[in-house]
């Protein structure tokens, strides 16, 4: 191989990628599990969280923008939808851009508990040692995002 600056060949970063790989879905899974588990009174399920989250971060949006943004299908992130409405966490409210599809719209309930969440995952994450830099965490990044962008998604 080459040295550490330098490209990997396409079959050695394959390789690579895929050891990554190895250890995100594990890593996401166990964070989330560990974030369910502290928040059973709030009874929010990890498709449910994720949409308050997107909502949290980007604001107001319409179901298929947070299915297209997530790639899942416009019926699961409905469901989600759903599940947080009858939860008060979110409520529809007219989109001035299209009559027919509704922006979802986080409620004060809906604020305080993604809130809450992200705090929680928060305080998990700080108990992550190793004496991460900027650079590298930058670097981890770059991959996850460069593999994101490489891989294929829905309908290509």
């Amino acid at each position: 191989m080459g040295s550490m600056s330098t490209p990997l060949p396409p079959e050695a970063l394959a390789a690579r990628l895929a050891d990554v790989y190895l250890v995100v879905g594990p890593l996401y899974r166990r964070v989330s599990r560990a974030v369910e588990r502290d928040q059973p009174v709030m009874g929010m399920s990890v498709g449910v969280r994720a949409v308050l989250e997107q909502l949290h971060r980007e604001g107001n949006l319409t179901v298929p923008a947070i299915a297209a943004a997530q790639e899942l299908s416009r019926q699961f992130v409905q469901r989600m939808v759903n599940d947080a409405r009858a939860a008060e966490l979110v409520e529809l409210v007219d989109n001035p851009r299209h009559r027919r599809s509704s922006l979802v719209r986080l409620t004060a309930d809906g604020r305080a508990a993604i809130a809450a969440v992200v705090d929680r995952e928060h305080r998990l994450l700080r108990q992550v040692a190793g004496g991460l830099t900027a650079a590298e965490v930058d670097a981890t990044l770059r991959v996850l995002r460069a593999m994101l962008d490489g891989v294929p998604g829905p309908g290509a």
